[in-house]
């Protein structure tokens, strides 16, 4: 029997969002655009979960713009931003997803922009005073991830806002790692753009939204049929929108229960493996993190050798984000923590779900400690802990 821990990556869809979604992909599956009554229908529906949504985290429904995920959000609420601009300063983290750091990227080497990458703390946590020290007077935008898709980190998203609101900045968060967990409502964090998806909350997949603050402006991406009041053009993903609302209406009620939940699992997990193997630690803060995410090194082993032969005992993990399995570069986010490349080579990112247990914790100390042993066995590397901590 297969045991999940990568919810981090993506979930599987809630039964009650399946079961919202199929009637309209099959019976009510008109395009919102329509004139007719097929397609009044799919209209209503449509703004009827933009309602819903914007009750949760706090808005107008007319703050929302739904995409086709968090990268496409993302992109939205920093090219959008900037192309109204035209020149300024960014000033991001070195530990943000590649939608952000690729993103900003782009806009240094190729629109002309500067981009200031703040560091983070051996826990891998933003210091909210460099981010006050790199701003500038031609500071437009500042993005700060809500909490981190790899160490499972908390950002002081709350004290940075109060900082960008004070400078008149524009302050936008990639939160996808943060609903089903933290607490979303856009006022009570202060942000002026969030940036959400559906697959992290047992949602569907290729869905996404932002939030965005009446009053800035944002040049569109898409351009074409002047969908979401003309700021993403596409005819929109009916279904998967209305699943993304039941999603998020269903995590955020039983956001505390569940975290509860997760901590006591998690907390097991990282006792056992930490206990249990030598030469193995947690990485991140051991509180300020997700409830459901455990990243633990363990030194001399590439973590990909860990994953395949996981894959083999049907125990499914990652060695970081999925957006980057393909590179066998170690964790950005690892590396600006301060460890070494050789070490950090070696870290793997336990993330917990709905359907995981004590068991599951159980039978991943079974096969572990085995992998481990034998990959460190023909291991050209031999560091020492305390060489490197």
């Amino acid at each position: 029997m297969e045991t999940y821990f990568d919810h981090s990556a993506t979930t599987y869809l809630r039964p009650e969002v399946t079961q919202v979604m199929n009637k309209y992909l099959e019976d009510e599956y008109g395009n919102p655009g329509s004139f007719h009554y097929k397609g009044l229908k799919a209209k209503l529906a449509l703004g009827a979960a933009r309602e819903k949504i914007a009750k949760i985290i706090g808005c107008d429904p007319s703050e929302i713009i739904f995409t086709g995920g968090g990268t496409e959000s993302c992109n939205l609420a920093i090219k959008g931003l900037t192309k109204s601009k035209k020149k300024g300063h960014i000033i991001t983290s070195s530990i943000e997803h590649h939608a952000v750091t690729d993103t900003c990227d782009y806009l240094e080497r190729h629109e002309g922009f500067d981009v200031t990458y703040v560091g983070v703390d051996k826990d891998g946590i933003v210091d909210v005073e460099q981010v006050r020290k790199a701003i500038r007077e031609d500071t437009i935008l500042i993005s700060i991830m809500y909490a981190n898709n790899e160490i499972g980190t908390i950002q002081p998203i709350k004290e940075i806002s109060e900082i960008a609101k004070d400078k008149g900045i524009v302050f936008h968060t990639d939160a996808c790692q943060a609903s089903g967990s933290l607490d979303i409502d856009v006022r009570n964090i202060g942000v002026d753009m969030m940036t959400l998806n559906a697959s992290k909350i047992y949602g569907p997949k290729g869905v996404g939204l932002l939030y965005v603050r009446k009053g800035i402006r944002l040049v569109p991406l898409i351009h074409g049929g002047g969908q979401e009041n003309n700021r993403r053009s596409g005819t929109e993903n009916v279904p998967g929108i209305i699943g993304f609302a039941e999603a998020l209406e269903l995590a955020q009620a039983e956001k505390d229960s569940e975290s509860a939940r997760l901590k006591e699992i998690r907390d097991y997990l990282i006792k056992r493996v930490v206990d249990e193997i030598p030469e193995s630690w947690l990485n991140g803060h051991a509180e300020k993190r997700l409830a459901n995410n455990a990243n633990i090194t363990f030194l001399n082993i590439e973590g990909e050798a860990i994953i395949l032969l996981m894959n083999e005992h049907e125990i499914y993990v990652s060695s970081g984000s999925a957006c980057t399995s393909k590179t066998l570069d170690p964790s950005h986010v690892i590396v600006a923590m301060g460890m070494p490349y050789e070490a950090a080579h070696g870290s793997i990112r336990f993330t917990l779900g709905k359907r995981n247990t004590k068991k599951d914790v159980d039978k991943l100390m079974e096969v572990l400690p085995d992998i481990i042993e034998k990959l460190r066995g023909i291991s050209p590397v031999h560091l020492k802990a305390e060489e490197i901590r």
